[in-house]
């Protein structure tokens, strides 16, 4: 006995869910149908009526059950290829709905059927789709979210002046009288089976959250569907949609915080007819709406009309051709400077449904130009209505059904993807550490219809900055050249910016070996006042050892450098025994001392500004230059292996830094003579010309070794003696 009962509750439940069906109470019939198939999953019917019923609701969903009901029974129902072209275009297969189109076209077997004509204006639907979507617009379109949007239908986005508040229309379940309703009795219900539409508000807490709305039931909200349309007058006038004579427009005034009665416009605008939406222009003379009054088949077209010097407003006028459609135009909305009209139609070249287009006022000709539709993603295959710009118009309002809503129409916002500029420098990923001058940047992506973007900077061989301004919302393929030699290419992803105004910085380190630069080689660094070898110094100096070893034409600089935290004076010396460790270790690890030469810098060449602990760090260095004679280049060098007392390497040893590197400003020493006596006993003897422009350093150990170093503009003279009395002379050319 339980399998008849069994299937007398599922043929009991398929009859109500029948019953809401052809009532085109959808959303009451869908629970129905999913109680049939829980119990029958493979129930045809059931699948097939359910699918057409989610399509407000659920599109994918809708498409997996008509999809499934038409492979297990064919002839689920002689309309089934039309409602897979249904379905497949509000799921962006618009080939596949031509074809079901064209498949139940070929069905209708009378010339005359009137359904011929409306498959022919779904098939142009589809191409015209097909078209926008495949030349998309860079726009961002972003859901209100949960606190705005609900299961039910929310759309006639209404901001303030001061962008703080939103008006809007719900037929969700917090509406007045909501939770009296039940499906038997209708109580709040309209025929359809959803709630009447209820105007509310919700306050702005920041550019991404609204608080909870409030429903402005009281005087607005009357017994049938209630719609806001436009506050105006300085927010103290609202026009608003009241479901009266088949709809009519009503306006209200706030008086003491509150809204007062809503009162119908006269009879210029309002008619028998159906009256759905309005716009007053800011200087409350001219009133734009839609009316079903003047077309044969009660399809809305747009009207116009001034206000008159009594006060009221004057004989309704067409917008024309360019406007009108024999199909439904809806929705006005005019831009601040009144030179655009933005407006909601089913006709034209519509995706599907209605769809937002707007055109531009002729001035010459006094009247408005060609309908324009504003693409895709603005529009979809579905309905698109009710777009309102944002006080300052940098973004937009609409009310859409999209796939991803939360159920039926939902308010959306659309902002025009802006510029973001991209800032950073090119850092030698050996030591992410050197920045590397005149790399040239390519950001390559390309715009939402794929056409190709292109954007490109150097960066600047004073400070090794780059900066470009690129599209944003995109994900860019970097190429990283020098000397139209291509290093690498990396991949950014740049987020979606809708303001004018966001810096990313964007660092990028790559594998570059600068074979042209006289400093090939690694830095190495030292402790505050210290001149004492770090352990990682002396893996690097036998690194350099083993090139020099490798490579016996080479000869090198060796250039002490200091931060600012003592005086010149004491930084030159100091900066002199930095080199004079470094020259000591490469000449014990085997090095000839003939092909050395010392120089002391102090503090007059700073890697980087003297202003953080870190940049100290970086000026506390020894840098190693080849010596190139005058016209010579830059030789190749081989590598070689490190043998000292570190850890042995073998490697290329050039490094990534160059003279331009990083900024080299010149710090001069007060003109003059000094004598410092150093803590080992070497006596320094320093002169400065008047212009800081030349140094001469004297130097002379407690052991007998002298040395005379003159630098003029980057220009070395130096002779040395050792303790032997061994002389040693170099002289090089600007760096």
């Amino acid at each position: 006995m339980a399998q008849p009962t069994l299937a007398q509750s599922t043929r009991k439940q398929l009859k109500t869910a029948n019953k809401f069906f052809d009532q085109e109470n959808y959303r009451a019939s869908i629970p129905y149908y999913e109680q049939v198939l829980a119990k029958e999953p493979n129930n045809a019917q059931a699948l097939f009526r359910a699918g057409i019923s989610y399509m407000s609701f659920d599109k994918e969903k809708a498409s997996d059950y008509i999809y499934k009901a038409q492979r297990l029974k064919p002839k689920v129902s002689k309309d089934v290829e039309y409602w897979l072209g249904r379905v497949d275009h509000l799921n962006y297969n618009f080939d596949e709905a031509i074809a079901h189109y064209q498949a139940y076209n070929a069905t209708l077997k009378k010339k005359k059927d009137t359904r011929k004509a409306e498959l022919a204006q779904l098939i142009q639907h589809s191409k015209n789709a097909k078209v926008q979507f495949n030349s998309p617009k860079d726009i961002f379109v972003k859901n209100l979210g949960p606190t705005i949007n609900t299961q039910y239908s929310e759309h006639s986005p209404v901001i303030s002046a001061d962008d703080k508040l939103l008006l809007f229309t719900s037929r969700g379940e917090n509406v007045t009288g909501a939770g009296n309703a039940n499906g038997k009795k209708g109580g709040n219900l309209a025929t359809d089976g959803e709630y009447y539409e209820d105007i509310f508000e919700a306050k702005r807490i920041d550019d991404e959250n609204w608080e909870k709305p409030r429903s402005l039931s009281g005087v607005l909200n009357g017994k049938g569907h209630d719609a806001s349309i436009q506050v105006f007058d300085n927010d103290t006038k609202m026009l608003m949609y009241r479901q009266d004579e088949n709809g009519d427009i009503f306006y209200s005034e706030k008086a003491g915080g509150d809204w007062t009665e809503p009162k119908k416009l006269n009879n210029n605008i309002n008619s028998k007819s159906f009256e759905s939406d309005a716009y007053i222009t800011p200087d409350g003379l001219t009133i734009y709406f839609s009316t079903g009054k003047y077309s044969e088949d009660g399809t809305l077209d747009l009207y116009y009309a001034t206000r008159q010097p009594g006060g009221d407003w004057g004989e309704a006028k067409s917008l024309g051709g360019a406007i009108n459609t024999k199909y439904d135009d809806d929705s006005p909305y005019l831009s601040k400077d009144g030179k655009t009209l933005y407006f909601s139609s089913r006709g034209h070249n519509t995706m599907g449904g209605y769809d937002i287009f707007k055109s531009e006022y002729d001035s010459v000709g006094r009247k408005w130009g060609q309908a324009e539709n504003m693409g895709y993603p603005i529009n979809t295959p579905d309905d698109d209505t009710y777009y309102r710009l944002s006080p300052d118009g940098s973004y937009a309002y609409l009310s859409s059904y999209r796939i991803g809503g939360y159920g039926e129409k939902d308010i959306y916002t659309i902002n025009y993807i802006k510029n973001a500029i991209i800032r950073g420098k090119v850092f030698s990923a050996r030591d992410s550490s050197s920045v590397i001058p005149g790399v040239e940047l390519v950001f390559s992506g390309t715009q939402a219809d794929k056409t190709a973007l292109s954007y490109r900077d150097i960066t600047k061989p004073d400070s090794g900055n780059y900066q470009v301004s690129v599209l944003s919302g995109r994900t860019y393929q970097v190429a990283v050249s020098k000397d139209g030699k291509n290093i690498e290419t990396q991949e950014f992803t740049v987020p979606v910016i809708t303001d004018d105004s966001t810096v990313i910085t964007k660092n990028f380190y790559v594998p570059y070996v600068d074979t042209t630069s006289q400093y090939a080689f690694q830095k190495i660094y030292f402790d505050t006042d210290k001149y004492k070898l770090r352990p990682e110094s002396i893996a690097e100096l036998n690194n350099i050892s083993s090139i020099l070893k490798a490579n016996p034409g080479i000869n090198i600089s060796i250039e002490g450098h200091c931060d600012s935290r003592n005086t010149d004076e004491y930084n030159m010396v100091l900066g002199e025994n930095r080199a004079n460790a470094a020259y000591n270790y490469l000449k014990k690890n085997g090095v000839a001392e003939t092909r050395m030469v010392t120089v002391s810098y102090g503090e007059r060449r700073p890697a980087a500004p003297n202003d953080s602990p870190e940049n100290m760090q970086l000026n506390r260095r020894v840098e190693f230059r080849v010596i190139l004679k005058e016209g010579e280049t830059m030789p190749q060098i081989n590598s070689g292996t490190g043998t000292g007392s570190g850890t042995s390497t073998t490697s290329t040893a050039l490094g990534t830094s160059s003279p331009a590197s990083t900024p080299r400003t010149t710090v001069p020493l007060a003109p003059g003579k000094t004598k410092v006596k150093a803590a080992d006993g070497t006596k320094v003897k320093t002169k400065v010309d008047e212009d800081s422009d030349k140094v001469k350093v004297k130097t002379k150990g407690a052991a007998g070794e002298e040395s005379k170093t003159k630098t003029k503009e980057g220009e070395i003279d130096s002779k040395a003696k050792d303790a032997t009395g061994e002389k040693t002379k170099v002289k090089t050319g600007n760096q």
